[in-house]
């Protein structure tokens, strides 16, 4: 299965000339995600055990930065429920990345990477605890992958 996301990433990436921006979700619960910039994407539903979704790098027109929100309940975005941020923001030859959390920490416990290939760096919470700002860069050509880990 791995191989098959590597090979669908990579084809992603040649087709768009810049990198993605990744989630993949190794835990036992299903996850609810919004890509959230300019507009707010649809809620989409990203099944437990190593399902994954993606987007293309993109800039907003009004707000240049994106963030990637999820949450363990359905409608949480709009519920107040504690919501995981893998934020980004595209420049001419970077994606600059971060992780955060708002009210409260949907995955305490649990294991979250954040991993790209070079830059400077990837960023980790090992417990799922905010362990404060935390911004990285990369080429904006290469993925930015957040794994959700399964409880500890």
């Amino acid at each position: 299965m791995r191989a098959a996301i590597a090979s669908l990433l990579a084809l992603a990436s040649a087709v768009s000339a810049v990198g993605n921006a990744v989630v993949i979700n190794n835990s036992l619960d299903t996850l609810y995600l919004w890509s959230v910039g300019d507009t707010t994407s649809s809620e989409f539903t990203l099944a437990a055990a190593g399902a994954t979704w993606f987007e293309a790098f993109h800039a907003g027109t009004v707000n240049p930065g994106v963030g990637i929100k999820i949450t363990k309940v359905e409608g949480g975005l709009f519920t107040g429920a504690p919501t995981q941020i893998l934020g980004y923001t595209l420049d001419t030859s970077r994606v600059w990345f971060s992780l955060d959390a708002v009210n409260g920490e949907p995955f305490a416990g649990q294991k979250l990477t954040v991993t790209s290939n070079g830059g400077t760096g990837s960023i980790e919470w090992p417990t799922g605890n905010d362990i404060g700002d935390q911004t990285r860069d990369n080429s904006n050509d290469q993925d930015v992958v957040l794994t959700i880990f399964q409880s500890t």
